[in-house]
């Protein structure tokens, strides 16, 4: 590694202790899944938070909140004895931003589906990883492709909100929910619940602030924030740690979204 590496390196890291701890838990999207403590609770309403993660933290947090009241504070309980929209009519008020009430009442339906076929949303996932790969994107394809099983329509609303990276997609949400399920360094904000994948393969939740606090850092000369550009960050993330680089998620989010770094 290099002076200027060993540098760069150094300065990430304490961003890294700056941001990764409890205080981080609050304002954040992850605070939602932080309410429960049953791995299954910890999936469902970590995986649908992170689906509706875009826009104001503020509201994320709001309808997150909102949706695990719905539930009734038990998201997993009420996955599996959820049978049609129209038993639930409290869930045609939901919407955030372009994800509304049929989104969720498909994203309920495919839940009980991924639950009653595989066991957990962690089995979906780790059914598709592929040993000899160094990324999640096969994971991904794979668990997008059992997620919407049940509605094959080409034209079905619900597809744009489980990204897809093989059509060069960046899947941020996806990728921030794996942080969250995978990393477990002890430090309380993300959970190491899944064992089954590696964080050595992780990618980092790349969205336009991070991405361009990337850039500002030359690790990242791809303008377009996709998939191609995903790959170049991770390459040069895992330079820098091999074992655990999206850890850096919280050091690129932190610059860009609290210290307006550029």
């Amino acid at each position: 590694m290099t002076l200027l590496n060993t540098e760069l390196k150094d300065f990430l890291d304490q961003k890294v202790d700056q941001y990764n701890n409890l205080s981080f838990i609050e304002k954040d999207p992850i605070s939602i899944p932080h309410q429960f403590h049953e791995k299954e609770d910890i999936e469902i309403s970590g995986f649908i938070t992170a689906t509706i993660a875009w826009g104001k933290r503020e509201m994320i947090v709001k309808n997150g909140n909102k949706l695990i009241e719905m539930m009734d504070y038990q998201p997993f309980e009420f996955i599996t004895n959820y049978k049609h929209q129209s038993d639930f009519k409290f869930i045609e008020s939901f919407k955030h931003r372009t994800f509304n009430a049929d989104d969720l009442a498909y994203f309920i339906s495919a839940l009980k589906h991924c639950y009653t076929q595989y066991g957990s949303l962690e089995n979906v996932f780790s059914e598709f990883l592929v040993p000899e790969s160094k990324s999640v994107k096969e994971a991904i394809v794979g668990f997008r492709n059992v997620f919407f099983e049940l509605n094959k329509n080409p034209k079905f609303r619900t597809f744009k909100h489980v990204s897809n990276p093989a059509k060069g997609s960046a899947s941020k949400r996806i990728n921030m929910f794996l942080r969250w399920m995978v990393r477990n360094d002890n430090k309380g904000v993300d959970f190491g619940i899944w064992n089954t994948t590696s964080p050595s393969i992780l990618s980092c939740p790349l969205d336009v602030h991070s991405g361009n606090v990337a850039r500002s850092l030359h690790l990242l000369k791809r303008k377009q924030n996709d998939w191609k550009a995903l790959s170049e960050l991770d390459h040069e993330l895992r330079k820098l740690d091999s074992n655990d680089p999206v850890k850096y998620d919280f050091a690129l989010f932190g610059l860009g979204i609290n210290e307006s770094f550029a």
